[in-house]
This record gives structure tokens, C-alpha cells and sequence, in this order.
């Protein structure tokens, strides 16, 4: 193998190994983050989801530091006025994709086909 041979294969690996690593970052970091979580907000988001009736209530930020680092200024004044970004509390559109469709449940359809937003899988 000659020097620039040498070179590049190691070139290459370093390559490799790097941007393995930022791929698995990007995937794993936010899960990773959200499964070790403890505050009192992790906690609230677990029982509001637990809920049927958690889309009726008053909006509540997530204020996780993790959450927050990647939030643009709008994003959080949004949120700071009590809104929900990005709207959510405009009419309910339901994705009748033959795919997604495959996968719903019953009780999720039924939900879905009388204009609610759906709260079962």
C-alpha cells in the first residue's frame, strides 16, 4: 500500500466513524434526553398524554433545558403568551393516507371521522 493509499483509507475511516457518530446523535441524543428526564414537566407531559382528554386543556410549554436550546424566538414567544406553536387549535384535518390508514385503530378512526382531534392510537 503506498503512503497515499495510507492516507486516504485513513482519511476515509475517520470519515466514516464521524459522521456515524453524528448520525447517532441526532437520533439517539432527543430520545436519550426525554428518557432520562425527571423534571416535573417530563413527569406532567407523561400524565397529560395518559389522559383522553389532554387536548382540551390549557396549553403548557415544555420549559426542558434540552427542549429549549433548540427553540426559535417566535417558538417560545408563542408559548410565553400561552399559545400553542404552529396553531393546533385550528380545525382538525385527518391524514387519510391508504399507509397511516393501515395502521389505525378502530376507536382512532371512529374519532377521526367525527372531527376530534384523536387521543388513542
Amino acid at each position: 500500500m503506498t503512503p497515499t493509499q495510507r492516507i486516504l483509507t485513513v482519511a476515509g475511516l475517520a470519515g466514516s466513524v464521524i459522521a456515524g457518530g453524528v448520525i447517532g446523535a441526532t437520533l439517539a441524543g432527543p430520545l436519550a434526553a426525554t428518557a432520562s428526564s425527571n423534571t416535573p414537566n417530563a413527569i406532567q407531559l407523561t400524565a397529560a398524554s395518559a389522559s383522553p382528554s389532554a387536548g382540551a386543556g390549557t396549553f403548557k410549554s415544555n420549559e426542558n433545558a434540552t427542549h429549549e436550546s433548540g427553540e426559535s424566538a417566535t417558538v417560545e414567544a408563542q408559548e410565553n403568551s400561552g399559545q400553542r406553536p404552529g396553531g393546533g387549535s385550528g380545525t382538525f384535518t385527518p391524514n387519510e393516507n391508504a399507509t397511516h390508514e393501515q395502521g389505525e385503530s378502530a376507536a382512532r378512526e371512529a374519532q377521526e371521522n367525527a372531527g376530534q382531534r384523536p387521543t388513542v392510537p
